[in-house]
């Protein structure tokens, strides 16, 4: 019966049909049962008139209509009724279907009227409320929370608006039995859980009984979202496991003992030993590697990359590093150089920019294995860009690619290479469960020895003067300083002025000779970054005005303050990646945060979140419940999360409880061959039909 195509349920035909498909993919009476609420409304409580007041959202009213008449003229027309009750009278407007409701209502008649109070020369009405006569079967019908649906514009036209979609819900629940919703999980588990079963859910969540009726109905239809989402991810890792063999990287051998012996920086921290173990693990069992390291920014995640790619040479196999800017790409290629070339390992880059003549010397060179680490942007995965047998591939800052991307990169040998994925954006618990529960995740949560907490402060607009005067004072010092405007795409234009603005007020403050100040932005070409770059690094000018371009990977050990313009315009993981950027050197690093005086709520919560702690996974917690997941994932992560009802930022907890109860059943039954199983592999494939099978990758 589910199955039925939309347009033969009754009060739909052909035209709402085709509204419905286009603009909420709503194309059987499957799809327009699980088309859930987004929010309630108490209709339990019901207020008199003259207890209205401007902070009211909507409300619930009960009273008789006094009189009604259309009047205006032309576009001006509209359908005025005069509401009372026992404690007042107020104003019920409608300007659009207004002959049509005044057929409809008749006075002396007890109506239920529903809508958002507005106040207009010290009147309240209503306009466009919903209203119906209060009936037997009205009462019988009354949900005491009502549903709210989401509609749209072309939707209202056709007369479905919420409670055009909530009639048709009505209709269509009126209809189905218990056998009509098949149930996808097991007695074992409703049990378990103490779950209500799929039919009662259904029906609670669109009319619910009461408060306690509508959490029982949400918590199972959550818990049956987030469990087959783990469920999948679960068994793609143990099917990965089972079936996709990697290279066997039995050695560590000569260039990673000599490495470690004699060109090692600094000494690894225990979560860098830590993580190498588990990597080298990986790598030695012969399954292909997925794992994503996880590392606050300067944790040394690039230095654990390195080692690793010195367990691929030693087995005889090259490595590459994909980052996604070419001033990462630059500054990787400078640190793996300056660290391999003494024990005799070639490195090479290869950007947008590489010329035609270095491209083809360095694909050359890779096809004969003389190269054996490759560092570049996207250029790495063009066709033209074959090895002679690479084992390992490292993927930087992975939120900034997408998932085929990612592929291309994996097919560069005839078996897949094992993958390691780094990030310094710190990824909720609930989050990377989620999005990354098909990998195999390490953390480093250690910084190296002798870092200092970096102090961050919050100064308005009238303090800049203060800012200016301790900028000076730590360039006496002989500190470097960043000073980073916001980048917002829409309006590139206005980006360069603010940037170009803020430029000139520096060098009025900061004037040539004794202060040398750098710029650096997106309209600048490639050479022109880098020479800019270069005059910072050399310490040849004291301040770097910037976009975000210095967003990651940027290592300048004696750049210890960072401030951030108009910082309540950036995200909170934005302004923990620009903030950790300074604090690179031994010396006391500090983040400036400047704001204008007006901020919203939002603004207020990320300036005083960024001010009391330097723990990024505590900041991405806190961003993930002010951004919600959809925003943090990103479009290149889109279609993981198609979650309905499920919000990570709150339902963490049964989250964890899916991905148990996955783990268990997937434990005792790895591929679901049992026959109690067999209702998973059933829901499995019908989720699968319209999913791409992103399977094969990290």
């Amino acid at each position: 019966m589910l199955d039925t195509p939309i347009e033969y349920l009754k009060g739909i035909g052909p035209q709402r049909a085709e509204v419905l498909k286009k603009e909420l993919n709503i194309f059987t009476c499957r799809d327009l049962l699980t088309y859930y609420p987004f929010r309630y409304v108490d209709r339990t409580r019901f207020y008199n008139i003259r207890e209205i007041t401007e902070e009211l959202p909507f409300i619930q009213l009960k009273g008789y209509i006094d009189k009604l008449e259309i009047v205006g003229q032309k576009q001006g027309k509209r359908l005025v009724v005069s509401f009372k009750d026992h404690t007042g009278t107020l104003e019920l407007v409608w300007f659009k279907g207004y002959q049509w409701m005044a057929d409809k209502l008749k006075t002396g008649v007890e109506y239920v009227v529903f809508g958002r109070p507005t106040f207009f020369k010290g009147r309240v009405n209503m306009a466009h409320p919903e209203i119906e006569p209060i009936t037997e079967t009205f009462l019988t019908q009354q949900s005491a929370f009502q549903a709210v649906y989401n509609s749209t514009e072309k939707l209202k036209l056709k007369g479905l608006d919420s409670e055009g979609i909530r009639k048709l819900i009505r209709a269509l629940v009126q209809q189905i039995q218990p056998q009509h919703v098949e149930e996808n999980l097991s007695s074992e588990v409703l049990e378990d859980h103490k779950l209500i079963s799929r039919f009662q859910a259904i029906k609670q969540i669109h009319f619910p009984e009461s408060a306690q009726q509508l959490k029982r109905a949400e918590t199972r239809l959550k818990f049956e979202e987030l469990f087959y989402l783990q469920l999948r991810l679960l068994k793609l890792n143990k099917v990965r496991a089972h079936t996709v063999r990697g290279f066997v990287f039995s050695r560590v051998g000569k260039f990673f003992n000599e490495f470690f012996s004699y060109q090692l920086p600094f000494e690894l921290t225990n979560a860098q030993k830590r993580v190498l173990k588990e990597i080298r693990v990986d790598m030695g069992s012969g399954r292909q590697m997925n794992r994503l390291v996880q590392g606050d920014v300067g944790s040394g995640k690039t230095l654990v990359a390195l080692m690793s790619m010195l367990l691929a040479i030693d087995n005889g196999f090259q490595s590459c590093l994909m980052a996604p800017t070419e001033i990462l790409a630059r500054q990787h290629f400078q640190t793996f150089k300056d660290l391999l070339s003494p024990i005799g390992l070639k490195v090479e880059l290869l950007t947008g920019s590489s010329s035609t003549k270095e491209r083809k010397r360095i694909h050359a060179s890779l096809l004969t294995g003389e190269t054996n680490i490759l560092i570049g942007t996207h250029a790495l995965i063009e066709h033209s860009v074959q090895f002679q047998n690479i084992g390992l591939v490292v993927i930087d800052e992975q939120h900034r690619f997408g998932v085929e991307q990612r592929a291309k990169l994996r097919d560069k040998n005839a078996s897949p290479p094992h993958m390691l994925i780094m990030t310094a954006t710190p990824i909720p618990r609930t989050l990377a469960m989620t999005l990354y529960g098909d990998l195999d995740t390490s953390l480093i949560d250690e910084m190296p020895p002798g870092r200092k907490p970096i102090k961050t402060q919050h100064f308005m607009e009238t303090q800049r003067l203060r800012v200016f005067g301790f900028l000076k004072e730590q360039i006496t010092l002989g500190r470097q300083i960043y000073i980073v405007y916001p980048l917002i795409k829409e309006s590139e234009k206005l980006d360069y002025q603010n940037l170009q603005q803020g430029y000139d007020n520096l060098i009025h403050e900061f004037p040539p000779p004794q202060y040398q100040v750098s710029i650096v932005h997106g309209q600048l070409s490639n050479e022109q970054k880098e020479f800019e770059m270069q005059r910072f690094i050399k310490n040849e000018t004291q301040i770097m005005v910037a976009t975000t371009v210095i967003e990651v990977g940027v290592n300048i050990p004696n750049a210890s303050v960072m401030v951030i313009e108009s910082a309540e315009r950036f995200g909170l993981s934005q302004l923990h990646q620009l903030r950790g950027r300074v604090g690179r050197g031994s010396d006391q690093s500090y983040c400036i945060l400047m704001t204008g005086y007006k901020l919203g709520p939002d603004s207020r919560l990320r300036m005083e979140t960024m001010v009391r702690t330097n723990d990024g996974f505590e900041i991405s917690e806190v961003d993930l419940k002010l951004r919600g997941p959809g925003d943090i994932e990103g479009t290149q992560q889109s279609g993981v999360l198609d979650l309905k009802l499920a919000n990570l930022a709150i339902d963490g907890h049964v989250l964890q409880l899916a991905r148990q109860s996955a783990q268990t059943l997937l434990d005792e039954d790895p591929l679901l061959e049992l026959e109690k199983n067999k209702v998973y592999t059933t829901h499995l494939i019908l989720q699968q039909k319209n999913r791409p099978n992103w399977s094969k990758i990290g």
